[in-house]
C-alpha cells in the first residue's frame, strides 16, 4: 500500500512537468559551435521582463555547457512563444444496445473537473547564419504556468524549464 502511495505521488509530480520535443538537422557537426548570440529583432511573445528572465536562464545554462556569448557568434538563438488555453469539454453520450430479448440503454454526461488550464509553448531555435540562416536545432516546450506568480517564482520556473530543454542538446546525449 505504501508503494502504491509513492507511485501515485511520483505520477502526479511528473505529469505536471513540461513536455519537450526536439528536432535537429542530422548532418550537423555540433562540436563546431562554441559561441552564440540572440537575434536583435526577436518577437518572443513574452513580456519584456519575462524575456529577460528567460535569456538570463539560457545564458547561465549555456555558460555551464562551455558556450560564450559574443557579437560575432557561431550561431544565433531565436525565441518565440504563445499562450495556449486547454479547454475542458463536457459531453453527453447516449447509447442503446441489447442481446436477445433484453434491450438496454444508457446516458452518460461528462463533467469537467477544474477550470481551463493555461499552458505556454516556447520554441527555441538555433540558427547558423553563416550557412544562409540554416536552422540546425529546435526545442519546443509546453508547460503550465501561473499568470499571477511572483517575479521570483517566474525566474525559478524559467531556470527549471531551461534545464529540461537543454537536456536534449546536443542530440544523442
Amino acid at each position: 500500500m505504501k508503494l502504491l502511495k509513492y507511485a501515485l505521488i511520483l505520477i502526479l509530480i511528473t505529469s505536471c512537468g513540461p513536455v519537450i520535443r526536439y528536432d535537429y538537422e542530422k548532418a550537423t557537426d555540433f562540436t563546431q559551435y562554441k559561441s552564440y548570440n540572440y537575434f536583435d529583432d526577436m518577437q518572443t511573445g513574452l513580456s519584456g521582463l519575462d524575456t529577460k528572465r528567460l535569456i538570463r536562464a539560457i545564458d547561465a545554462k549555456l555558460l555551464t555547457m562551455g558556450f560564450v556569448r559574443t557579437e560575432n557568434a557561431d550561431f544565433y538563438i531565436d525565441i518565440q512563444s504563445q499562450d495556449i488555453i486547454n479547454r475542458t469539454n463536457s459531453n453527453v453520450g447516449v447509447g442503446v444496445g441489447g442481446t436477445g430479448r433484453n434491450v438496454g440503454g444508457g446516458i452518460s454526461v461528462g463533467v469537467p473537473l477544474g477550470n481551463n488550464q493555461k499552458t505556454r509553448e516556447i520554441v527555441i531555435d538555433f540558427v547558423d547564419i553563416s550557412n544562409g540562416e540554416k536552422l540546425f536545432w529546435q526545442a519546443v516546450s509546453e508547460s503550465s504556468y501561473r499568470t499571477n506568480a511572483s517575479p521570483k517564482k517566474r525566474e525559478e520556473a524559467f531556470v527549471i524549464l531551461v534545464e529540461k530543454i537543454f537536456e536534449g542538446y546536443p542530440p544523442g546525449n
